[in-house]
């Protein structure tokens, strides 16, 4: 459903409003770690990810990644997904059809329209702080 870099980039956000939520700046290392993807790629996903607004970037010797309350309030799942994987998941076809509606579509449409939309809400209506929260508290997890 989610390409490989956006799992890896709901999961970063999680991780770092989690840590937010204690006041905690993390680098680089900490959210490889916490999320089991590699340093180097992992990088590049914070640079999407704070160009997009979702993070924020601190330079400095005591540096990192954060996200403010606000933001944290304010940012959704579905800013992450647009971020890093575009619109597609919203509009696209369950087949991958580059034809497909209500007027001309693909077999499995009216199925995949319902579920495409209980994604979308999902996506659209739960806030970063809505998952860091269960994290921060030990009720969900990011890796076992």
């Amino acid at each position: 459903m989610f390409s490989k870099t956006c799992e890896y980039a709901i999961k970063a956000s999680i991780y770092i409003a989690s840590q937010s939520l204690v006041s905690k700046r993390v680098g680089i290392k900490d959210i490889a770690q916490a999320i089991e993807s590699p340093e180097a790629f992992t990088g590049k996903i914070m640079q999407v990810l704070s160009k997009n607004h979702i993070i924020d970037s601190v330079k400095g010797p005591h540096g990192g990644f954060e996200i403010t309350a606000s933001a944290m309030q304010t940012n959704k799942l579905a800013d992450v997904v647009r971020a890093m994987d575009g619109d597609d998941i919203f509009k696209s076809c369950g087949l991958g059809l580059k034809e497909c509606s209500g007027a001309n579509p693909c077999p499995l449409h009216n199925q995949f329209a319902k579920i495409r939309a209980d994604i979308t809400k999902l996506l659209e209506t739960t806030s970063l702080y809505d998952v860091a929260t269960g994290l921060s508290e030990g009720i969900t997890f990011l890796k076992r």
